[in-house]
């Protein structure tokens, strides 16, 4: 986010549906402004999207954009950032004409967007892979969906404070790219080259694969802080993505292993029949290279026709023989009608069925199937305890609030209810409804003295993520020693959380004592560890008032421990 955008003042005298208050600008995208707001009904933080006017003025992005946004609200997962409401708010444009500007009001994520960690330089190959880890969570639950993404990137990836990853913005490309919204929206999904699949490249339908393409070149620009492919315009990137082969990212990093450089091929395939065909399978082969194992290459099973589009294979004459002969309803019947034993055996398998039924919603449910004043309990997992109120009383029941922690659902949101979801019971019957206190905090492990590698070690053993290890100088502790942790040890955090590194680099900054009396340099020096050898005297300058050190042999890093000699005047001058 840059210092011009940060310098906007916020709206705080605009009301959204007169009830979303816009506050503080958060950031500012081709197609869309994101402000912090306050949903005044319910008191909770949100984060506001307002997509530019023009936008509205085409009827069948707005019919587009109504479907899409209600199936993103639909979607309820901890790695997916929450869709509230969406809808459209009246403004003036610049000539002072009221226009229809759409918005979608979101949950709010206290962290920073990855492509701003991505700005910072290559990320370590463990946290890359963390990352995308969650990323692929995210995309199997809305793949299953049936909810395809179209613009995974580093700026619809949020990470919170405490290492989680969101995901964001589902379904709004697929509002823009298949209307004829305008030349702006045109530009501004161009502007996503670097991360277009090459059906996308190509113009072509896209499905889940198309969205694990682009999850693979996230990995590869966190892995090697660049994206595969560069180019002057948009197009010649995307022409990139058809034709050309990307470098291996451990050829720019030597810190990625060659397990990892198998999983990225596989990731960045142009037939997306040979890429990878499910996050979950992505996923396990990151698994795996993160171990230091190869991954093999698995048997695909039959793919499904609702995400991936009719499979390419030919069909052997056999087979279509077969289909034929199923479908032609000219083709003479060598049988009048099936045999006697076909038709006993058919009811048998009916009454069965019906009478399993049967006996299964009588155990489960016994007499309030029949009842008339029965209802359903409301599912209300994931959602915030007022909305949770809102559709039970809706379903006339009593709600009873329990609280307790956990590592999986949100501070403030529901995780279970007793009934669960979908029983049916009398109405005005008690509904006992579990609201998160967020994750259970646990003690941070003090790990200061020890190596890299045993504090890591230990981190991880408690539950904690290990995020970044800064590097400093210091006189006493061996490389690779730890100096300090974020948060501090004996800390309260929740597990899960990511605690900062910083450790010795087994240097030590050597001053410049020339000028400064022997006495005093050699004090100074030896109070920083240095094998400070006796002062020698130089004939080649003339004695001075105070005995100031004229030269010195080493300065700036040193390694720990390092020889130094300084030299003062001794000459007649």
């Amino acid at each position: 986010m840059s210092t011009e955008e940060l310098a906007v003042s916020p709206d705080t005298r605009r009301v959204i549906a007169g009830r979303y208050q816009v506050g503080e600008l958060l950031g500012r995208g081709g197609m869309s402004d994101v402000h912090k707001g306050v949903d005044s009904r319910l008191g909770r933080t949100v984060a506001i999207k307002l997509l530019k006017p023009q936008l509205a003025t085409d009827p069948a992005f707005r019919t587009r954009f109504r479907q899409e946004a209600q199936a993103a609200a639909r979607m309820a997962h901890p790695t997916i950032v929450r869709v509230f409401d969406a809808g459209e708010d009246t403004v003036r444009d610049a000539n002072g004409n009221e226009v229809q500007a759409p918005f979608i009001i979101m949950e709010y994520v206290d962290g920073a967007p990855l492509d701003e960690l991505v700005s910072r330089g290559q990320i370590d190959p463990v946290h890359a892979i963390r990352i995308t880890e969650g990323i692929l969570t995210a995309l199997e639950y809305s793949h299953r969906a049936g909810v395809v993404h179209r613009d995974i990137k580093p700026a619809n990836v949020m990470i919170t404070r405490q290492g989680q990853v969101k995901v964001m913005d589902f379904g709004i490309a697929r509002a823009i790219t298949e209307t004829s919204a305008s030349l702006s929206a045109t530009t501004a999904i161009l502007g996503t080259a670097n991360y277009f699949s090459p059906e996308q490249a190509k113009g072509e339908q896209v499905d889940a694969r198309t969205d694990l393409y682009s999850t693979g070149v996230v990995l590869f620009e966190m892995l090697t802080g660049r994206t595969p492919f560069q180019g002057e315009t948009p197009v010649a990137v995307a022409y990139q993505h058809i034709s050309e082969i990307p470098a291996k990212p451990s050829s720019i990093n030597p810190r990625v292993s060659p397990a990892l450089d198998v999983v990225m091929r596989k990731a960045l395939q142009k037939d997306r029949f040979e890429r990878y065909q499910t996050a979950a399978e992505f996923r396990a082969d990151l698994e795996t290279a993160a171990q230091g194992k190869v991954p093999r290459a698995p048997k695909h099973p039959e793919r499904s026709d609702a995400l991936f589009g009719p499979s390419p294979v030919q069909v052997s004459k056999a087979e279509a023989t077969i289909r034929q002969l199923a479908d032609d309803t000219a083709l003479p019947r060598t049988q009048s009608r099936p045999p006697a034993l076909w038709i006993i055996a058919g009811v048998i398998l009916v009454m069965s069925v019906l009478a399993g039924l049967l006996i299964w919603v009588f155990e489960h449910n016994p007499s309030d199937v029949i009842s008339a004043s029965s209802t359903k309990v409301p599912s209300v997992e994931n959602d915030s305890l007022s909305q949770a109120q809102h559709a039970i009383t809706a379903a006339h029941l009593k709600i009873v609030v329990e609280y307790e922690a956990s590592a999986d659902v949100p501070k403030g949101a529901v995780t279970r209810t007793d009934p669960s979801a979908g029983f049916v019971t009398n109405r005005n019957t008690q509904v006992t409804v579990w609201v998160s206190t967020g994750a259970p905090t646990i003690k941070v492990p003090d790990v200061v003295g020890m190596s890299d590698k045993d504090a890591q070690q230990k981190l991880t053993d408690a539950g904690f993520t290990v995020g970044y290890v800064h590097q400093q100088d210091d006189q006493d502790n061996p490389a690779g020693t730890v100096l300090s942790t974020d948060p501090a040890g004996d800390a309260d955090a929740h597990k899960g959380d990511t605690v900062n590194l910083i450790e010795s680099n087994g240097l030590v900054q050597v001053p410049d004592v020339t000028t400064k009396p022997v006495q005093e340099a050699q004090t100074i020096l030896t109070g920083l560890g240095l094998d400070v050898q006796p002062p020698q005297g130089d004939q080649s300058c003339a004695v001075q008032p105070g005995t100031p050190v004229s030269k010195q042999s080493i300065v700036g890093d040193q390694p720990q421990g390092a020889k130094i000699t300084i030299s003062y005047c001794l000459g007649n001058g």
